[in-house]
């Protein structure tokens, strides 16, 4: 989240019907031997301190306030100075650190899981650790494990997987990286937040099996990693707000998992004070409406023993104490090691490249060779997701320029225009520069005319302006408003790319058929504080099709093309289908059909569907590589790295055949609540279950090598399955492989099993023609189901299947073990 007075104010706004229905919505509390106990952990300092604090000075660290120095981060605690009690920013941070000051800006969090590799993402934890110590911030609010659900999920490339197993592995690793740099690691959003769409509101109805199986297993390794602190998350779960649920904030996440740190609110989540404290909230961020005056005075008339305040106080001061930041024994803050972020960046980028198809030999391409360059986002770098995600790079360079270092002969064509073209003068009366008009501060300037269109065409057009969101220009054609505001928070949430043009100035598109023939134009502006700089543009079927016939002509004359396509996703907003946006589909068949050896690079966000798939050469998979994603992605293409990524989650063939396609009630939600009736069967498993053929299975990926896979051998072990076979690179090249172990069901567990699951992987590199040995150990709680009748994990006995494969879509060898207690 941003910490914006604009953006605080719409929120606590949109907030506030919501806050009101809820204030009388208690959590599930658990029993009250329970949430007296001390929390382990909290040492002979915390207690003193808490006996020397006033009421008021307890409050005060249960609540953000204004930072009177702020560098631009999320959110401030002011801490105790009469005690030694610092304050606490909070930054966000998903893939780099998220202040106005120049931070690494690391590829996408789901193009680090597509590199299968724990050890990477401990490194790509550290940079942003050490960064955040760097810039002057306490807490992390990263990393997101919430599980990828939707494939229209505006934040999927925030997050890592729709596997539990490998989230797991990857948020525990990333957050011993983060905090081992002395940082505060904030794991989100807890839980069940797989959605943007009405995510302040939405009820997520879903059973104990499949939330425990799923959803919550990504939580509980962060626990086990030692994460200091935890995020509630907007929605409400089984009819309870999350950050005032007793089940989760108390029965799961202290009584089970024995979590010892604080939970803290998302930003605007908290919807009451009593209800709140009392089932495990400890804070509310940005601000305290809850729990600043209102939890005083509830204090001081009895409704809150002033005991859950001391809980609070004491989990946030415990986690305070064993990161030094009470004693002063936390290491000072280190220099920026800009350099070693953006290797790790670029290692990062390269490892999670996942190469989806390469026909004919079409990757990689030949040095010296002749390419032909395509689209918006070959020329101008695409670096992050909008929203929380936001990075200030230390650089950012062009594909273009990446691909010119590498080839002989390169042609550039836009393909696609993002931020469209001057509309003539000639259909604009009276005339106006249309280009470039400067508002001075306090000015009003308006323009009444006719816009005349020469025929009935699809128009785009593009606003862009240097204001804040709400003092942008007014823009009425025939008196019906281009851009209006955006409701609740779309405003404030906007994308890495499509949003900004490539000056700086903010970008917004309305697309309409108009009627041949004269309409009326009305503009109103109002210059701000600084003045405002606009421009109007547009893009109709006439100009769209002189774009793609420039590319269509570069594509014929060189060897190779590379057409990057974009999908430009944030926190905030939900996709409305997995089709490429724009005409982007269109220009694709156009490219491929002037030249087949046709590489199409997806800077996109999660899943795409794909028409045009057979008529491509290769299509490789970058999502938003961060700042060194330019020479990533050329890196791939040339071959000077082996693509090693592979999918983290299954890729519809189309909007009409994934797991919640065809079902309102799964998504968006009907009335208010989403069920997630689809169970325990999510992602690959639904696929399996339902016998959907996706586009592209979960860890699908393919090398610039072969292997092969051989003698499968699986035993039982104390802590689960031992499972060993060898793998053997067949190619002429040095490569990249990730083999994946699946188990089947048990026969004799009478609870809903999935078809198989992930067991274990391993990320290998393989010089050509090297065999190797390979063990995975497969655990337990793999092997074991969640009963709801006993609420507790049951191990599944019996005849079990073990798979081996490059995918869940290709496993080359099985075998059969016997599971016992």
């Amino acid at each position: 989240m941003t910490d914006t007075v604009s953006r605080r104010s719409a929120l606590r706004l949109l907030g506030g019907a919501i806050a009101v229905a809820a204030a009388a919505t208690g959590g599930l509390t658990p029993p009250a031997h329970a949430l007296d106990r001390p929390d382990a952990g909290a040492g002979p300092r915390v207690e003193g301190l808490i006996g020397k604090l006033t009421l008021d000075e307890k409050i005060s660290l249960l609540h953000g306030a204004t930072d009177p120095d702020s560098p631009g981060q999320a959110g401030y605690v002011p801490g105790v100075p009469r005690l030694g009690i610092p304050p606490l920013r909070l930054t966000d941070g998903p893939a780099g650190v998220r202040v106005t000051r120049h931070a690494t800006a690391l590829p996408a969090p789901v193009l680090l899981a597509s590199a299968f590799d724990p050890s990477l993402a401990r490194r790509y934890g550290q940079v942003v650790g050490r960064e955040g110590r760097a810039l002057g911030q306490d807490v992390l609010l990263s990393p997101m494990v919430n599980l990828i659900r939707t494939p229209y999920a505006g934040r999927n490339f925030e997050t890592l997987s729709e596997d539990p197993l490998l989230a797991s592995d990857l948020v525990a690793a990333e957050i011993a990286g983060i905090q081992g740099e002395h940082l505060v690691a904030t794991v989100k959003h807890y839980a069940m937040n797989n959605q943007e769409q009405d995510r302040m509101s939405i009820d997520v109805r879903v059973d104990e099996q499949t939330m425990h199986e799923l959803e919550l297993r990504g939580f509980e390794a962060a626990v086990n990693a030692g994460t200091g602190a935890v995020m509630g998350a907007y929605n409400k779960v089984n009819g309870t707000f999350a950050c005032e649920n007793g089940t989760l904030l108390t029965g799961i996440l202290r009584e089970q998992w024995g979590f010892g740190g604080w939970v803290m609110t998302d930003w605007f989540a908290a919807h009451s004070t009593a209800a709140a404290i009392t089932a495990g909230l400890d804070m509310e961020m940005p601000d305290g409406a809850y729990f600043g005056i209102a939890l005083k005075s509830a204090v001081q008339n009895g409704s809150v023993p002033e005991r859950y305040v001391d809980r609070a106080v004491r989990r946030i001061l415990g986690v305070m104490e064993r990161f030094g930041l009470l004693d002063g024994s936390v290491p000072p803050r280190p220099d920026r090691d800009a350099p070693a972020g953006a290797a790790v960046a670029l290692e990062v980028a390269e490892a999670g490249a996942t190469l989806l198809r390469n026909e004919h030999g079409t990757l990689p391409l030949k040095a010296g060779g002749s390419v032909a360059v395509i689209g918006p986002t070959g020329s101008v770098p695409f670096v992050s997701g909008g929203g929380s995600a936001h990075v200030v790079p230390d650089h950012a360079d062009s594909p273009l320029d990446a691909v010119k270092s590498r080839a002989g002969k390169v042609t550039y064509a836009l393909g696609e225009d993002l931020f469209g073209k001057a509309i003539p003068a000639s259909a604009l009366n009276p005339a106006f520069d249309s280009e470039g008009q400067q508002v001075a501060a306090g000015a009003i300037w308006t323009y009444d005319g006719t816009l005349t269109a020469a025929e009935t065409d699809e128009w785009t057009f593009v606003l862009h302006f240097s204001s804040a969101p709400t003092a942008r220009p007014k823009v009425l054609l025939d008196g019906t408003e281009l851009f209006p505001q955006a409701p609740g928070y779309g405003e404030f949430f906007t994308g890495g790319l499509v949003s900004a043009a490539p000056d700086g100035l903010s970008v917004r598109r309305r697309t309409l058929t108009l009627a041949k023939g004269a309409h009326t134009l009305r503009i109103t502006a109002q210059g701000g504080a600084g003045g405002l700089t606009f421009r109007l543009r547009g893009s109709t079927g006439a100009t769209r099709a002189q774009d793609v016939a420039e590319a269509v002509a570069a594509a014929q004359v060189a060897r190779d093309v590379v057409l990057f396509a974009y999908e430009d996703a944030t926190e905030g907003l939900d996709r409305t289908t997995i089709a490429l946006p724009g005409h982007q589909e269109q220009l694709i068949e156009a490219v491929t059909a002037a030249n087949p050896r046709t590489t199409v690079v997806l800077n996109t966000s999660s899943s795409t569907s794909m028409p045009w798939l057979r008529r491509t050469g290769a299509v490789l998979q970058m999502y938003y590589p961060g700042q060194e994603g330019a020479a990533a992605t050329a890196a791939v293409l040339y071959g000077a790295c082996d693509p090693g990524g592979r999918l983290t989650q299954s890729f519809p063939a189309d909007d009409d055949h994934h797991p919640v396609a065809g079902d309102p009630r799964r998504y968006p939600g009907v009335d208010g609540t989403e069920e997630y009736s689809e169970g325990i069967h999510a992602g690959y498993r639904w696929y399996d279950a339902e016998g959907v053929r996706p586009l592209f299975p979960f860890g699908h990926g393919l090398s610039y090598t072969s292997f092969s896979y051989e003698d499968l051998r699986a035993r039982r072990t104390r802590r689960g399955l031992e499972v060993s076979f060898t793998v053997r690179n067949t190619g002429r090249r040095d490569g990249v492989a990730v083999p994946q172990v699946y188990v089947g069901p048990s026969p004799h567990l009478r609870l809903d099993q999935a078809v198989r699951v992930l067991g274990g992987y391993r990320r290998l590199t393989l010089r050509a023609g090297e065999r190797r040995r390979v063990t995975v150990d497969v655990a337990a709680r793999t092997l074991s189901s969640w009963d709801t009748g006993r609420h507790g994990w049951v191990l599944g006995t019996g005849r079990r299947a073990v798979w081996v494969g490059a995918s869940s879509g290709d496993l080359r060898l099985r075998t059969n073990v016997e599971v016992s207690r």
